[in-house]
């Protein structure tokens, strides 16, 4: 499958992105989105964001700091989404060691369409029933599995899944992508997974499809990290998050086809991520 020209067509057409996300991340989600080529809004108050949602291109929700006014927002959001048909992406963070977050996207998932499910391995092995280890909202998933939980998860959702790990992994259940692109160093900064998160809704806003919306993205952040990281300074971590953002700038279809590392499989063959 081919992943070039999504992120010519995110510049192209700057795609809206509503964005809701935890506290701690925000600022880094919206500067990550014009990094990329798209326009963020974050738009989380309860009376506006149907609305708001009607006219962007994408929706990326994130669980990170859940307020109960967050809680009335993004399902205002879904409504809107589900009504103009743009794809949501949902980050579920710390579903894995809180159980309620759990009872919570259940419960927007009966209701609305959900495209992208984006979360470190121990959240979408929590989202879909199968025991694993998380520290707070970090996943301490030793990786065993990691494909057939997200198969499993995206036949069961009838969505993408997004897995990130050493290796991220990737599934619309009868697809799947290893990108083995990355760095130490986004384990290192806060907001790494967020940024992710935010860029996979920036370029599912533009692209033909949410899967190959989802593994480009994926695969920019992380080709973004390993340019970072090789910089002279890049193993100081507040540098590297300034530099993961330039990256992200400086980014094009030529690095993306020359650097990428993707591995396409099938979901039987989860020998071959090794």
């Amino acid at each position: 499958m081919k992943l070039n020209g999504i992120l010519s067509e995110t510049r192209r057409k700057t795609p809206l992105v509503q964005v809701i996300t935890n506290y701690v991340t925000i600022n880094d989600c919206a500067n990550v989105l014009l990094a990329c080529g798209a326009s963020p809004a974050m738009c989380e108050v309860e009376q506006e964001a149907y609305a708001f949602s009607k006219l962007s291109a994408a929706v990326y929700c994130n669980i990170g700091t859940l307020t109960p006014e967050q809680r009335l927002a993004i399902k205002e959001a879904l409504r809107g989404a589900a009504e103009k048909e743009i794809p949501v992406i949902l980050d579920p963070v710390g579903c894995g060691a809180i159980p309620s977050r759990i009872d919570y996207i259940e419960e927007l998932r009966s209701q609305y369409p959900i495209h992208v499910v984006k979360g470190n391995l121990g959240e979408i092995k929590s989202l879909a029933g199968i025991k694993t280890e998380v520290r707070g909202v970090d996943s301490v998933d030793d990786g065993k599995d990691a494909v057939e939980a997200c198969v499993s998860l995206a036949r069961d959702w009838q969505c993408v899944v997004a897995a990130t790990g050493e290796q991220d992994v990737v599934t619309d259940g009868t697809r799947v992508a290893v990108i083995q692109n990355g760095t130490q160093m986004l384990t290192k900064i806060t907001g790494a997974g967020c940024m992710a998160g935010a860029v996979i809704a920036g370029f599912c806003g533009a692209a033909a499809s949410s899967f190959e919306g989802t593994v480009a993205g994926l695969l920019a952040i992380s080709l973004a990290g390993e340019q970072a990281a090789a910089s002279a300074d890049g193993d100081l971590p507040g540098t590297f998050k300034v530099k993961l953002i330039d990256e992200i700038h400086r980014l094009t279809e030529e690095i993306m086809t020359a650097s990428g590392k993707v591995k396409w499989i099938t979901p039987s063959q989860t020998d071959s991520i090794q």
